[in-house]
């Protein structure tokens, strides 16, 4: 009969519909599978939690006002690298303009605004967030060295601005003002950057 078995079927025994032959000798790895998606867990775990008051800086709001909370971007870039891994994730500019260059005529001095794109995207899978960041530089002596400022600055606050999209660990739970209030009143020594070799 056509489309019948041929043989009798047996996990290694291809089975033979009309003239096409499918080996059944298949195992899906699902230890792989498993580790992917326990992986997964672990990091989604990571990133619901807080960020600790070590990690907390305050600074002056322009034009006044209450103070504004926030996290250096060594800080961040540091713990993007402990929840994703140093190699599980990248950075990319999308787009850099620089917005106005201001030179004062008696003092030769220069004001910058830059605008930067930044996209981070994750190794595994491909997800990704893109967001704005915007730096500044004042009354800086030279053109070359206030472009330079004012773009690096944009940059690290685009990378923090997209890494805050991933969870309240990388900076999104700052933008809950009980929280930012509450952390802020919080002392503690501050996180240092500890060397990899210490020199004796």
């Amino acid at each position: 009969m056509p489309g019948a078995l041929s043989t009798p079927y047996s996990p290694q025994t291809p089975v033979q519909f009309g003239n096409t032959s499918f080996s059944t000798d298949f195992k899906p790895d699902i230890t792989e599978l498993d580790f992917a998606i326990a992986s997964q867990a672990a990091i989604q775990t990571k990133l619901n939690r807080r960020l600790g008051p070590e990690y907390v800086s305050q600074r002056p709001a322009p034009g006044g006002g209450p103070k504004l909370t926030y996290v250096e971007g060594w800080k961040i870039i540091g713990l993007a690298n402990e929840v994703f891994g140093y190699n599980g994730w990248s950075s990319s500019i999308v787009s850099i303009t620089t917005d106005f260059i201001d030179c004062d005529p008696e003092t030769r001095r220069h004001c910058v605004g830059v605008t930067a794109v930044v996209k981070i995207t994750l190794k595994d899978g491909g997800a990704f967030h893109d967001d704005v960041g915007y730096g500044t530089a004042d009354n800086v002596k030279s053109k070359g060295a206030a472009l330079d400022k004012a773009k690096k600055e944009a940059v690290t606050d685009g990378v923090k601005r997209a890494l805050r999209n991933f969870g309240n660990l990388l900076g999104l739970c700052l933008y809950e003002k009980a929280f930012a209030q509450e952390i802020a009143k919080i002392k503690v020594p501050p996180v240092r950057d500890t060397p990899l070799y210490t020199m004796l």
